[in-house]
């Protein structure tokens, strides 16, 4: 077969593309279009130069209760109330021949919310501007899902860094919280002591009333350390019913004997559950900055030797580490 000189396809292409244009706007397919933009869920419109709408279709009924018959020649600040001065600046630019595409809550008449993303794109002939068309597309399940993300991701990092049963700070901050309280004494010229405390006879709890139990009366004695510590202050799990209390900005030894003794009254008062009545104490060692070390891990180690000095005296005993 003979093929077509190049001289003959072009032409032919090009009467053949007008036909294909014509094929594709042909009266059944215009019918179509018709239908795909009623249906559409999306909000598709026309807005021209004074911010009246010349197209809406049925998707304005369900995102405004307004039918499409009722929005010709509507202005924009009618339609949108409350959000029209959020999406002015956006209306001003695309009359400007700027696209638009940008983010909105919508309110819908039943009370509910839409969260989308609106595209504003010029209509411009011939150097100026004779409106705009808007698509506003409905992205709430996705916003949804980007919120859950968001949230997972937070309790992931709080989950990391907090204990599970207390929501006390855990050990994967305790070195920044006592650095932390090293750096401060340091600008101020006061202390920062590293107080390491084990609750007395804890096991004969659990062994007695189970872990439910026990875990319940470790929940309440570390709301009582919170309470008891100031503001800037750390309480720390270490694991089982092992703490460490981190006290900042004390000016002398007695600012350090109060914060003690304030945990040990706060911590001390009877507790019952479940009808069953306990007294709670424990037993504490202390380490303080600048004399019994200079960094986390001394003053940490410092604690833990006193601690231990604690629980052989007996029962709700203190021990202040001495200076080396």
């Amino acid at each position: 077969m003979k093929r077509p000189d190049s001289k003959a396809e072009g032409p032919s292409l090009r009467k053949g593309g007008s036909r294909l244009r014509q094929e594709i706007w042909s009266p059944s397919t215009e019918s179509v279009a018709k239908t795909v933009v009623g249906d559409i869920d999306a909000m598709l419109g026309y807005w021209d130069k004074n911010q009246r709408c010349r197209f809406a279709n049925a998707a304005y009924l369900k995102w405004f209760g307004r039918e499409p018959r009722d929005m010709l020649g509507i202005p924009i600040h009618e339609l949108l109330g409350p959000i029209y001065d959020l999406n002015l600046l956006h209306i001003r630019s695309a009359l400007q021949g700027e696209v638009q595409v940008f983010e909105r809550t919508i309110p819908l008449p039943d009370g509910s919310v839409r969260h989308t993303i609106a595209s504003y794109y010029p209509d411009v002939s011939n150097g100026t501007v004779n409106g705009f068309s808007a698509h506003v597309t409905d992205v709430t399940r996705m916003k949804e899902m980007e919120l859950e993300l968001i949230a997972a991701r937070r309790q992931a990092e709080h989950l990391a860094t907090h204990d599970y049963l207390t929501g006390l700070p855990n050990r994967v901050q305790l070195t920044d919280r006592i650095q932390s309280a090293i750096t401060r004494a340091k600008l101020t010229g006061g202390l920062a002591a590293v107080i390491a405390i084990d609750m007395d006879g804890f096991k004969l709890i659990n062994d007695r009333y189970g872990h439910d139990m026990g875990d319940q009366v470790l929940k309440e004695l570390a709301q009582r350390m919170q309470r008891a510590a100031r503001p800037l202050d750390t309480v720390t799990r270490l694991g089982g019913d092992e703490f460490i209390y981190v006290a900042v900005e004390m000016n002398a030894c007695d600012d350090l004997y109060r914060a003690v003794n304030r945990m040990r009254m706060t911590v001390f008062q009877q507790l019952t559950y479940r009808k069953a009545i306990f007294h709670p104490t424990f037993c504490c060692g202390v380490a303080v900055y600048p004399w019994h070390g200079a960094s986390p891990v001394e003053l940490l180690a410092r604690a833990d030797r006193a601690l231990y000095t604690a629980k052989r005296k007996g029962p709700g005993e203190i021990f202040y580490s001495r200076a080396t």
